[in-house]
């Protein structure tokens, strides 16, 4: 989740609850260039939501608290203690207090929220890129663009990331880029090697080592049912898009060709039983990979550590590639996740709190306690050439995995759009995906009811979109 879907998982049930549904439908826009982004998110906050940039920024002033200031920080990334423990001993008089809780969409964000309306929310929170969009229309992010070295950071950061935090407006900047996710294949290499099979590099070859494995009497991997952003992953892949803007109105094409294409080739791995369908981040899905039932799990880069943790028994055994491919020799890859610590509105002390969060995502030694803790792949430039990360790491049998994982990161296409509701989106498209679980309805179908779905609810919030 770490990062989008991260390392604790969401909860399934959370994931599609009514509650999630009405707090996360307006969401704006995620796209990778700045003037998109302007253009857009222009559109939409205009549409849905009476936000505005009013903060430090708004007013150009972010001064100093007078005397020692104590922060809260709500965090789900395992062991971010650590690195917050490091700040503590070099900042005696900006001490930082660590609550930590679920993922996102597995209750952190409703708390937000809840936490936002009754004027009591902690100084900065972990918020996935994706989800920045909700905060952002309803008012819930400090703009901390005029406190000190946060515009001057830019530079320091992969340049689609920073995008993610400031909309695209004018001396605006809502959050700090922490991560991203770039996608690659865990692979249980001991199996493959026993079993004689070749690892894939094409979806065709998977689809081969999956019927291979069936008969070994595993599954080749688990398909999500509920979390869509692995779905999206995929897509992202192909190069398809599932919403464009041209300046005016919002186009939906989740039934685009590369859509369809990869919600043909996962019906038919379900058709022929060729793939589990536990849902995910449960006991049942981590016990999957623990007892070696499930020999793959094509993901981002924080799924180390969910791995790492799930499947304590199968420690040395696993591996890392890159995603298969569609077409054999090509090398793309697909993002899943990414966070931010953002600065939530109504903190009493938006200087320190954007201090620390700059910190917690630029400094060496922080950067390497979260990837020691929680296998994060940072969001600057230059944390992908700290030691750590290339290092062997012991779970997955001493292989440098970051390599793999900064080679998918050069080719993830960064113009992947995010459209303005997109955990209605979720929501929806995951319904249509258990039902196609359960046997009523393909993936296909799901697609093409979220194609409805998301239309009537762009309408709904008076979002000017073509059907």
């Amino acid at each position: 989740q770490v990062s989008r879907r991260k390392t604790l998982g969401r909860d399934a049930d959370e994931w599609s609850s009514t509650t999630n549904r009405k707090e996360h439908s307006m969401a704006i826009t995620r796209v990778a260039r700045v003037g998109a982004i302007a253009a857009i998110s222009a559109l939409a906050l205009t549409a849905c939501s009476t936000g505005t940039s009013e903060g430090p920024a708004a007013g150009g002033d972010c001064a100093p608290s007078d005397g020692p200031v104590t922060l809260t920080f709500t965090s789900w990334l395992p062991g971010v203690e650590e690195a917050v423990a490091i700040w503590n001993e070099e900042n005696p008089d900006i001490q930082v207090e660590v609550q930590t809780g679920p993922n996102g969409n597995g209750g952190t964000y409703q708390n937000f929220f809840n936490q936002l309306a009754a004027g009591n929310a902690p100084d900065l929170g972990q918020i996935e890129f994706d989800a920045m969009p909700n905060f952002r229309v309803q008012d819930g992010l400090e703009n901390i663009a005029a406190c000190e070295g946060i515009l001057e950071a830019e530079d320091q950061f992969v340049p689609w990331t920073w995008s993610q935090v400031t909309f695209g407006e004018e001396d605006a900047v809502y959050a700090i880029p922490q991560d991203t996710g770039p996608m690659a294949m865990f692979y249980r290499a001991d199996l493959f090697e026993a079993a004689g099979i070749e690892v894939p590099t094409t979806w065709e070859e998977y689809q081969a080592a999956a019927e291979v494995i069936r008969g070994e009497g595993g599954y080749i991997t688990n398909f999500s049912q509920s979390d869509i952003n692995q779905f999206a992953g995929f897509v992202w892949q192909t190069g398809g898009q599932w919403f464009s803007n041209d300046g005016d109105s919002w186009q939906v094409n989740l039934e685009g060709e590369e859509s369809l294409m990869v919600a043909e080739y996962w019906q038919g791995l379900l058709e022929n039983d060729l793939v589990s369908a536990n849902p995910p981040w449960t006991d049942e899905w981590n016990a999957a990979f623990n007892n070696s039932e499930v020999w793959t799990w094509v993901s981002a880069v924080w799924g180390a550590n969910t791995i790492l943790s799930g499947a304590p028994d199968t420690a040395g055994n696993w591996a890392v590639a890159p995603m298969p491919q569609w077409e054999e020799g090509a090398s793309a890859a697909g993002n899943w996740g990414g966070s931010t610590t953002a600065v939530l509105k109504g903190s009493e002390h938006p200087y320190e709190a954007a201090q620390f969060a700059l910190w917690l995502n630029t400094d060496a030694d922080a950067l390497t306690a979260m990837n020691r803790t929680a296998q994060i792949y940072p969001a600057t430039i230059e944390g992908a050439n700290l030691p750590v990360f290339a290092e062997g790491v012991e779970f997955y049998g001493g292989q440098e995995i970051y390599q793999v994982f900064a080679e998918a990161g050069t080719n993830v296409d960064p113009n992947f759009v995010w459209g303005p509701t997109m955990t209605q989106v979720y929501n929806d498209v995951a319904d249509g995906f258990s039902g196609a679980i359960s046997g009523s309805g393909t993936l296909m179908d799901a697609l093409a009811a979220g194609q409805q779905s998301t239309i009537a609810a762009l309408q709904a919030a008076s979002i000017p979109v073509q059907e």
